[in-house]
């Protein structure tokens, strides 16, 4: 399972049994997530599925006001346009990458022809919705009971527990810690000031957070330890037993899992 898991790079994909994961082996195409690219519009048919490799993407809920909040960061352990197991959607939020990584795509018709034939896939759904709808809810009681600097360290942290060994840099503008928190550029000011006051922000160069992960840990409201155990738990320890109690596919899968070319 950790060699799987190595080659695959997305923990749930890593977790699937390797009859069920040969179905979309051949459709997966390994692409680049570069910074700030938006992977999906608010109201826009979804077009790809993206299983981060590495690399943060936030969910974006956009207002008819204009105002923007992040409802989730997801990296490896998540996927981007899975409302098409559901059926021909459009996407219900916006998708940004915040920290860049790599991602295996694959088209929704090709998932879903997939997702027909294999009871560990429709598992899969229902655990990255899980994963997926813990986050959107802490968040939400989070953001009604927390100070500002405390989400702000929250997702700090959430977002560097998904770069992978990229350093204590994170490439984050006051525009996107605005989106984060949901606050104006006026608030995000005068929260990096007090995080820079406490220490747990060595620096804040335009465009770049140089953090002190162990000081931002203290500042972090509970929320932070209580939604990774969780979200933890559901994409290894419930994702293994269930994915492997799903009725198994008939046949042997072939010796390794070629994906098509990647993007260069």
């Amino acid at each position: 399972m950790v060699e799987h898991a190595t080659r695959v790079g997305n923990r749930l994909l890593a977790a699937l049994p390797p009859a069920d994961f040969a179905l979309l082996a051949p459709h997966l195409r390994k692409v680049p997530l570069l910074h700030d690219a938006v992977l999906v519009r608010s109201g826009d048919r979804i077009e790809h599925l993206y299983f981060p490799c590495s690399g943060a993407i936030a969910f974006i809920m956009e207002l008819p006001n204009g105002q923007t909040a992040a409802t989730a960061v997801i990296g490896n352990d998540g996927a981007v346009g899975l409302m098409t197991a559901l059926g021909p959607h459009r996407s219900p939020m916006t998708a940004v990458v915040r920290v860049a990584g790599t991602a295996l795509q694959i088209s929704p018709a090709r998932f879903q022809t997939a997702l027909e034939r294999s009871p560990a896939l429709r598992s899969l759904v229902q655990l990255l919705s899980r994963a997926l709808m813990t986050q959107v809810q802490h968040v939400a009681a989070c953001n009604a009971l927390h100070s500002v600097e405390a989400r702000l360290a929250r997702w700090l942290l959430h977002i560097h527990d998904r770069t992978d060994g990229g350093g204590d840099v994170l490439p984050l503008t006051q525009e996107t810690l605005s989106e984060l928190l949901g606050v104006r550029r006026t608030t995000v000011t005068h929260v990096v000031s007090a995080l820079r006051t406490s220490r747990a922000l060595k620096s804040s160069r335009r465009g770049q957070l140089d953090i002190d992960r162990q000081r931002l840990e203290v500042i972090a409201c509970e929320c932070y330890k209580v939604m990774s155990r969780r979200i933890d738990r559901i994409v290894s320890q419930d994702a293994v037993r269930l994915l492997h109690a799903a009725p198994a596919r008939s046949g042997c899968p072939p010796p390794d899992f070629p994906f098509a070319k990647t993007d260069s």
